[in-house]
């Protein structure tokens, strides 16, 4: 299987900026939205909002394919992660725990931004552990 490196980094940059708009100017039906996109791609990656955005904007910015073999699995459950902490975020606000939302959408900021810079992919982290601790309760079957 292949992955778009490319693709990766402008979702990240995405989800960074609309999650530091949405929560600059109050918005969290932005986080919302976010979120559910995020959650479709993460269940039907051929149907995916954000995969949508970067073709169409991709040539616009300039930017070019980086693809690698690499099974994207691991991607999508963290853009699974992502998105269910941006509906909480948006959720949490709507029901009057503002600063709940706040801290949630600031944290998948954070870990965005960590796999932006730093390549460190938390939710990719916590797939490769289900993965082992699954791996680990069927082997012993």
């Amino acid at each position: 299987m292949r992955t778009d490196l490319s693709a990766l980094k402008f979702n990240q940059l995405s989800v960074v900026a609309l999650t530091a708009l949405a929560l600059l100017v109050r918005q969290p039906w932005l986080s919302g939205l976010l979120g559910a996109a995020m959650l479709i791609g993460a269940v039907w990656p051929q149907r995916s909002p954000m995969k949508a955005a970067y073709r169409t904007l991709a040539p616009l910015l300039g930017l070019r394919p980086d693809v690698v073999d690499e099974s994207p699995e691991a991607h999508h459950f963290a853009q699974g992660v992502g998105g269910v902490f941006l509906l909480a975020s948006a959720l949490a606000v709507f029901g009057g725990l503002t600063g709940l939302g706040i801290v949630l959408g600031f944290l998948v900021i954070g870990l965005a931004l960590l796999n932006l810079t730093a390549r460190i992919c938390v939710g990719c982290l916590m797939y490769f552990q289900y993965r082992m601790l699954r791996y680990r309760l069927t082997a012993r079957s």
